[in-house]
């Protein structure tokens, strides 16, 4: 359960109220949020394809950083698109899971970050894998971010 207090901090990390309900299922050494796991349905019915979700302040400074000199490019390019399929799949199929089998409204679709195939947005893959989502891509965002900064 989401208390107030973390609502309102990930609503304030955000720049906006969330649409729908979340978990924070990764918190950095201070307790602050990281990284939230969205229901697949916003309060409104709407899909919400984007299951996990990077708000901490610091790694999405450091992920848009990556993603703005060729990041989403090199990742696809670096990764085993069989690899990276699979891992789309594993991601629709928990998402999927969280929805009643009874639910007739529409459904959220793709993989991660909403993508069938390829590398959408770095940001998604790289929450995920902090999960404990067995991802590729965001694994490669882990080492990335993980090697020295050369000069």
């Amino acid at each position: 359960m989401t208390t107030s207090a973390q609502r309102n901090r990930v609503a304030e990390l955000l720049g906006r109220e969330p649409e729908g309900d979340f978990e924070i299922v990764v918190s950095d050494a201070q307790g602050d949020p990281v990284v939230i796991r969205n229901e697949p349905l916003l309060s409104d019915g709407r899909p919400m394809p984007t299951r996990y979700w990077l708000v901490g302040e610091e790694p999405r400074r450091a992920v848009g950083r990556l993603e703005s000199v060729g990041g989403v490019r090199q990742a696809e390019a670096a990764v085993d698109a069989d690899e990276l399929s699979q891992a789309h799949a594993r991601y629709a199929a928990e998402r999927d899971a969280a929805i009643e089998e009874s639910f007739g409204g529409p459904r959220p679709s793709g993989g991660v970050g909403g993508t069938r195939r390829g590398v959408k947005c770095l940001h998604a893959h790289y929450a995920w894998y902090l999960a404990g989502g067995d991802d590729p891509v965001g694994r490669w965002v882990a080492e990335q971010l993980a090697a020295p900064v050369q000069p």
